[in-house]
């Protein structure tokens, strides 16, 4: 109860950020029309670690249809480190099996690049097929398989996220400010 209530003044979430830009052509072209759902900002230890978006055909987030996470980080962090980070959140929310996990990441740590302030990683999830992944300038690669997509945006959107005030700015409901 207490490591989670630190974790909750550790990690904060706000709806507050700026507005999202357009997504790239490239990525917006994937859900055939970009609408925002919403927006918030992650801090950790009171430290700005990235903006995020989510955008889908109609505005709104259904979790079997099409739509897409567009982070825009403000520190940086290696490539390796979102790859295992993503992986212990997956395996924390109860996804897969450890050579799943092992597979998962090793996918992640071959596509998402290193990021620093105002890099962009965009995720799609694409119904039956699994996720893309793009950057502010282009296609980064996919990963082929429907339950890794699910898992790996279930870090952000699922209710037993680490941090539900980015969950309910990502979903469009306003959370006012603690």
């Amino acid at each position: 109860m207490f490591k989670a209530a630190l974790l909750g003044l550790l990690l904060t979430a706000s709806a507050h950020a700026a507005a999202p830009p357009d997504l790239p052509a490239a990525a917006c072209n994937v859900l055939q029309t970009c609408r925002p759902v919403g927006q918030g900002t992650l801090r950790w230890w009171g430290f700005h670690v990235y903006d995020a978006a989510l955008w889908s055909p109609s505005g709104r987030w259904q979790a079997q249809a099409p739509y897409a996470l567009d982070i825009r980080y403000a520190r940086r962090i290696t490539g390796a480190q979102l790859a295992e980070t993503s992986v212990e959140e997956i395996r924390r929310l109860g996804g897969g099996d450890e050579p799943t996990l092992a597979r998962w990441g090793a996918a992640m740590r071959k596509l998402f690049p290193d990021v620093g302030p105002d890099s962009r990683l965009i995720g799609i999830h694409v119904p039956g097929r699994g996720a893309l992944f793009y950057s502010a300038t282009g296609y980064l690669g996919a990963v082929e398989d429907p339950e890794f997509s699910r898992w790996f945006f279930a870090i952000w959107l699922d209710p037993r996220t680490q941090s539900p005030d980015l969950r309910a700015a990502l979903l469009g409901n306003h959370v006012p400010p603690k």
